[in-house]
């Protein structure tokens, strides 16, 4: 075997200018969702094979392979097999070969090959694509299968209604076409235009009787629906399902613990069920919520009261004078705010580092894949949207992995809705000082209405011509069920607290004394820390005033969200420098207790500020995330959006809440 190049296939013109008999060039189309496999041309025996890697299998009919090779993955089997179902609708020569089939091993499991090849009509191979000797029984699968002619002897059984559909609206491509443009077969094209799918549509306005075509598709469509109250795409998608259920089920062999198995099949039956999962779902983040304020509470009230002594005794060892305030009032009063939520924060994302590892995170994601679909997503959309409750930029690289061009950006562009960690500290600071007796509701609301908000953001997109519905080659897979470790939840939440400490030791620390010095240093440069609303940072804070008063902020609070543009985080750490007050013992007042005596906060106020919060302008390092993944237009777009979005929620907020309360 030797590479000889990348890229399109070159060998046959290489031999040509050599002189060389060329040999004969296979094109093989490789597909696998997860798998991103470079394009390369392999000499074997006497053939030039070019590898052409996909990430979406619609990308087969603009260049019309030979062979197919569909790599699947044998620790995800219904997720990375349903596509198969579409590659036998096509009518070409299919490979399929198993990756990480020897981990699947380990786990007990094995797959009868020579049955499911017979269930599937195509050679199925053990052999992982990126070993040598795995990829020398590729390569002669496909030598040999290229010889073959091809056979068909086994179709997807989609049901008797939607059979006779498939036949009507193949019966109408062919009389429109007599070239051999068409390479795939009229049943792949009738199930495409049957889901809805408008990759198609070019193929379709090619025919002289398109319109004929387009009518009877519509006509079909809406008799199913009429007959079975579903879409006519829900209910292929179902056959689908259902043929790649029972092939497993006649060649998936479980292992020792298949006792294991069939209790995670009964406890799905109820986590998942159509009227118990949800209310399940809502209990278990209401119970994660409320466990992070009632634990908290008391390792929150020992910082707090750590970080108030030591401003004791710097105010009473160090001179008065600007290094006291700096000190005192910038570095222990800023880092202090944000650092007395750390134990919320380590409580929080170790519950769900739990609900992680356990598994039930995925069948949160399978619970929303039914809502996904209204917006013309699936649940696998729903899972870097979770990973964004940690950080937005790697909930961005998560979405990577989605193979349809269009649903990937789109997910993207919806992460920033999700609230991070780095909002966590505001929605703590005012859930305490304002909602004491809803606290858990109240925080969980952020986050759905974040994700409520993100499904409408994608319902509006998917009716632009941007993000029109795609090819979607997705079924959720449940992994099973399985008992966390000390070891793993406390490197996720290692992984959260590292991060959190770090912004502190550097961006807040940073922030904290920037801002403590354009607050203590006045304009005209007078009566230094005296008058805040004569400093620097008030002039900064009322230039946005005009734009902000009519949603109740304050020059303070301006100055708060313009800190908070590198990290949210910093939002805290601002308001524990200008928001600070002194006892009658002389210690620091709390910050929640501060808020609620300014007399600029209300319900409504904190509220809106914590809605603002959550939507306005993405942090730095997600905005160019975005622009890295999805372009500089779409990651301005975010902002823009983002910003008007805040902006209006925020001032509803204000303005209606004091009508209802």
């Amino acid at each position: 075997m030797d590479i000889v190049c990348k890229g399109n296939c070159a060998a046959c013109p290489l031999a040509r200018e050599k002189g060389e008999k060329a040999e004969k060039c296979i094109k093989v189309a490789v597909v696998g969702i997860g798998f991103d496999v470079p394009d390369e041309t392999v000499h074997f025996r006497d053939y030039s094979i070019n590898f052409i890697g996909l990430r979406e299998i619609s990308g087969i009919l603009d260049i019309e392979p030979d062979i197919v090779l569909d790599l699947v993955d044998a620790l995800r089997l219904e997720d990375t097999l349903y596509p198969v179902t579409k590659l036998i609708d096509m009518d070409l020569k299919v490979i399929m070969a198993f990756q990480n089939y020897r981990k699947l091993l380990q786990t007990g499991h094995s797959i009868k090959m020579e049955r499911l090849s017979l269930l599937l009509g195509m050679p199925v191979l053990d052999a992982d694509y990126n070993d040598p000797l795995g990829r020398m029984g590729i390569l002669g699968a496909i030598a040999e299968l290229y010889r073959k002619p091809l056979v068909k002897d086994v179709r997807v059984p989609y049901g008797q209604d939607i059979e006779e559909a498939v036949e009507s609206i193949s019966a109408a491509i062919h009389r429109g076409h007599s070239d051999p443009w068409l390479c795939f077969s009229e049943r792949y094209l009738s199930l495409r235009l049957l889901e809805h799918q408008d990759y198609i549509l070019p193929y379709i306005h090619s025919l002289p009787n398109a319109d004929e075509v387009l009518a009877v598709a519509r006509k079909s469509h809406d008799g199913l629906e009429l007959e079975f109250g579903e879409a006519s795409e829900v209910l292929v998608a179902k056959a689908r399902r259902g043929f790649v259920a029972g092939a497993l089920q006649e060649t998936l062999v479980h292992g020792k613990d298949s006792s294991d198995h069939s209790f995670s099949q009964k406890l799905d039956s109820v986590l998942t069920s159509r009227w118990l999962g949800f209310p399940i779902m809502v209990l278990i983040l209401f119970g994660v919520f409320q466990l992070t304020f009632t634990l908290g509470a008391w390792p929150q009230g020992w910082i707090e009261q750590g970080v108030n002594a030591l401003c004791v005794f710097l105010n009473s060892s160090l001179p008065e004078g600007w290094l006291s305030s700096m000190l005192v009032d910038g570095v222990i009063q800023g880092v202090g705010a944000v650092i007395s939520f750390l134990p919320n924060i380590v409580i929080m994302f170790f519950l769900l580092s739990l609900l992680e590892d356990s598994g039930y995170m995925s069948r949160a994601a399978f619970l929303m894949d039914k809502t996904m679909h209204l917006v013309g997503l699936h649940g696998r959309s729903f899972i870097p949207m979770l990973i964004g409750f940690g950080c937005n930029v790697p909930a961005i690289m998560a979405a990577k992995n989605i193979d349809n061009r269009r649903d990937r950006a789109l997910t993207m562009l919806m992460i920033p809705f999700m609230s991070c960690s780095a909002r966590l500290p505001v929605y703590l600071l005012f859930v305490s000082a304002f909602f004491p007796g809803y606290k858990a509701l109240v925080m969980m609301s952020m986050y759905v209405i974040g994700i409520l908000l993100s499904i409408l953001f994608a319902f509006v997109m998917k009716h632009t011509k941007w993000f029109r519905k795609g090819d979607e080659d997705y079924v959720q897979e449940l992994p099973p069920f399985r008992m966390p470790t000390w070891r793993n939840s406390g490197m996720h939440v290692w992984e959260r607290v590292s991060d959190y400490l770090k912004k502190i030791s550097t961006v807040i620390l940073a922030s904290s004394v920037v801002i403590w010095a354009l607050e203590y240093f006045p304009v005209d440069r007078t009566e230094r820390g005296q008058k805040p609303e004569e400093s620097c940072l008030a002039m900064v804070g009322k230039a946005v005033e005009p734009l902000m008063r009519p949603l109740g902020f304050d020059w303070k609070m301006n100055v708060a969200l313009l800190t908070g543009l590198p990290a949210k985080e910093a939002i805290v750490s601002t308001m524990g420098i200008l928001y600070h007050a002194e006892g009658e013992d002389g210690s620091p007042k709390s910050l929640p207790v501060v808020l609620r005596e300014e007399g600029v906060f209300n319900v409504a106020t904190a509220w809106a500020f914590m809605l603002f919060v959550l939507l306005y302008f993405p942090c730095l390092a997600t905005v160019s995330a975005l622009r890295k993944e999805v372009g500089t237009k779409w990651a301005a777009f975010t902002v823009v959006n983002s910003l008007v979005l805040a902006w209006v929620l925020a001032w509803l907020a204000a303005h209606l809440i004091p009508l209802i309360i």
